[in-house]
């Protein structure tokens, strides 16, 4: 006989993977889609390139997901041409778009009309974030969960439980701070965030963080951090550590305070006391 709390288990699996989340309204044989146009290649004996002059230039590559001299990116992607067939154009549009916006209603807007993401057609609900936008501090999370997929705000889940509890034990609560994320839509099955995805989102959130100008930016999770400051060390060695984060529609650097996302704290406990360490040395240096 077949156990039940095998079937139970083999369903919450399915769950837990996005197998529960339809991605459109009608059924799709994926089997039956054309294949992708071949690209036209040049005669024989021409130049590969066109000559410099006629070359159109280059779409502008978010600062914070790629970086060094050859086009890699931090995680070993490569960037350019190298990249997903529209990933380049989804970064470029992005980038155009938040740049337009002067106010955190137009970005809200122009973030919803974005369809450069593909988890925007999985997503249930486009988080933007929550909070007091005249805080001075400004966390930053990854991604959406089901709960915050489901409500339309970040971290409101078990994890956000978990925050509100720990910005409560330094006297802070979301009144007093803003809160996003790196991604606005959820990945299927709380999935890790691929590097098109991210790039096609970064522009909206650098332009988050210039209309709100905060004092401190608190990267929540390794996700996050990397991101924003570009690097390609563990959340473990960049928490509890001060840097700078720089943008042209910024009056000046913003300190960068690393923490551990409230998940893995969740998975981890023994690692509060490390939570708890970064938790006050915020409140030393921002006691307001």
């Amino acid at each position: 006989m077949i156990d039940q709390s095998d079937i139970l288990a083999a369903l919450r699996w399915h769950a837990d993977i996005g197998c529960d989340e339809a991605i459109g309204d009608e059924p799709l044989d994926w089997a039956t889609l054309a294949a992708r146009p071949a690209v036209a290649r040049a005669p024989a004996g021409a130049s590969a390139l066109p000559p410099a002059a006629a070359r159109p230039a280059p779409a502008t590559t978010p600062r914070s997901a790629f970086g060094g001299p050859s086009g890699a990116s931090m995680f070993g992607v490569a960037t350019g041409s190298d990249l997903p067939l529209g990933a380049s154009e989804a970064g470029a549009s992005a980038r155009a778009r938040a740049a337009e916006a002067r106010s955190l209603e137009e970005l809200e807007s122009a973030l919803r009309a974005f369809d450069g993401c593909p988890l925007k057609a999985t997503a249930m609900n486009t988080v933007f974030a929550d909070g007091n936008p005249a805080a001075d501090i400004m966390l930053i999370g990854e991604a959406p969960g089901e709960d915050e997929d489901r409500q339309g705000k970040p971290f409101v889940g078990v994890s956000g439980k978990l925050l509100d509890r720990m910005l409560a034990q330094v006297g802070l609560d979301r009144s007093k701070v803003y809160i996003s994320n790196i991604l606005p839509w959820r990945p299927p099955g709380n999935r890790s965030p691929t590097q098109a995805e991210i790039a096609a989102c970064l522009p909206f959130l650098e332009r988050h963080v210039e209309l709100i100008g905060p004092k401190v930016l608190v990267p929540l999770g390794g996700t996050s951090a990397k991101t924003l400051l570009n690097r390609a060390e563990g959340i473990t060695r960049l928490r509890g550590r001060w840097f700078d984060y720089a943008s042209p529609g910024l009056s000046g650097p913003v300190p960068v305070l690393p923490m551990l996302h409230p998940a893995y704290l969740l998975r981890n406990p023994i690692a509060k006391r490390e939570a708890w360490r970064d938790l006050l040395t915020l409140r030393q240096r921002f006691p307001g």
